[in-house]
Order: C-alpha cells, then sequence, then structure tokens
C-alpha cells in the first residue's frame, strides 16, 4: 500500500487529491489547520490519519514525521498561505505579510522535506510541490504569493539533484475554483474556473502514473495527453 502525507489536506486541492488517493488505497495521512473540516473529511476517509495542525509549527512537522512512521512513498506539499485578500502591490505587502507567506510556503515544506527524507529514501519516494504559474509570471498583487512558490520551485529542483533516489516534482495545477483563489479575487465571480476534480487531479494523478524525471510541469499538460 502507498502510504501518502497530504498537507493542506482540509480543503480545495488537498481535500480533493486525498478523496482520489483514497480510491487507489493508499494508505494516507492528512493535515491541515481547520479541524471541523478534517473532522468533516474523516467521516468520509475513515481509514485516512488525520492530524490538526499548522504546517508553520515546528512541533506539528514533527508530530506528522511520527505519523508517518519509517517509510513514505509521497508527499505532497500542498499547505499554501496566499497573504492579504484583496491581494496588495508589493510595495504595500508589509514585512510580516510576507514572512508569514514564506513561512507556511517555503520554510515549513524545507523543514518537512527535511525530517521525512530517511522515510522517502527507505521506499524511494517521490515529493510533490504544489506550484503556480505565478511562480513563473509576474501579476500585480501576487509578488509575495509568487515569490514563495517560485522559491518553492527552486527547493523541488535542489530536492532532486541532491537525492538522486527520490523523485522531486513541483507541479502547476492551473487556475482553480477555490476557497483560496476566491479570495484573490474577493467579490468576483470565479465560476468559469474548473473545480481542483476536473483537471488538477487528474494531471497530478497522471503525472504519478507517468513517473517522468524530477522537474517542473504543468497539470494541464498531463490532462491534455489523455484527452
Amino acid at each position: 500500500m502507498t502510504r501518502t502525507l497530504i498537507t493542506g489536506a482540509s480543503a480545495g486541492l488537498g481535500r480533493a487529491l486525498g478523496r482520489a488517493l483514497a480510491t487507489r488505497r493508499h494508505e494516507l495521512i492528512l493535515t491541515g489547520r481547520d479541524p471541523a473540516r478534517l473532522a468533516a473529511l474523516h467521516a468520509e476517509l475513515p481509514e485516512a490519519t488525520l492530524i490538526a495542525g499548522d504546517v508553520a509549527d515546528p512541533a506539528h512537522r514533527a508530530a506528522l514525521a511520527t505519523a508517518v512512521g519509517p517509510e513514505l512513498d509521497l508527499l505532497i506539499h500542498n499547505a499554501s498561505l496566499l497573504g492579504p485578500s484583496p491581494l496588495v502591490p508589493l510595495e504595500r505587502l508589509g514585512s510580516e505579510q510576507l514572512r508569514q507567506i514564506l513561512e507556511v510556503n517555503v520554510v515549513a515544506p524545507a523543514a518537512l522535506t527535511a525530517l521525512l527524507l530517511p522515510a522517502l529514501h527507505r521506499a524511494a519516494g517521490t515529493i510533490v510541490t504544489i506550484s503556480s504559474d505565478a511562480a513563473i509570471e509576474h501579476y500585480a498583487g501576487w509578488g509575495g504569493y509568487g515569490a514563495s512558490k517560485a522559491a518553492l520551485d527552486h527547493l523541488a529542483g535542489t530536492w532532486a539533484a541532491e537525492n538522486p533516489g527520490v523523485r522531486a516534482y513541483a507541479i502547476d495545477p492551473g487556475d482553480m475554483r477555490t476557497a483560496m483563489h476566491q479570495a484573490a479575487f474577493p467579490g468576483e465571480d470565479i465560476s468559469d474556473r474548473p473545480l481542483p476534480e476536473e483537471i488538477a487531479v487528474p494531471g497530478i494523478l497522471a503525472l504519478l502514473d507517468n513517473a517522468p524525471p524530477s522537474g517542473r510541469y504543468r497539470a494541464a499538460d498531463f490532462t491534455e495527453e489523455t484527452r
């Protein structure tokens, strides 16, 4: 059975990935900051291990490592912080706000991966980091978030370079109809965006099935290949 840890699993893409991987009989460890949402998810996925907490908290990361145990097949870094809503120009993004974004989106994945690399090596496992087109494009208001995703992309590439026995992917899921995306566009209608289950999840599953070389990919590239 494939042992999988997903961060940010209480909503949006993380929740959709948990559901999809449960159908593939993954042994799931799911974490998120909202205990109530995790409890609701547990009603759907009673066999999963659910641990509420903030990945930016070192004690929570240690608890996750304990729950994982000696081997881990798949680590999905999905937990993410957008920043202020509505989005603000970079010149108005406070240093503390930027620090919080980087703490959740960069420092926490780096620290958690460091704890779990021995378990990933034992299983010849895979690391997946959820990226964004904002990591490579420059959009007004997205400076802090985009910078954090660019840094996370770089971490994924470096994990691959330093750990040849472990695959490491950064994948851009594309625009999605999620609470985070709505927060980026408060008051706007985002119903034209696909749900995570429509493109992002199938693309990530296809990435895992195809197991290409470590690198940066787009979910849409894999879903288009299957059409």
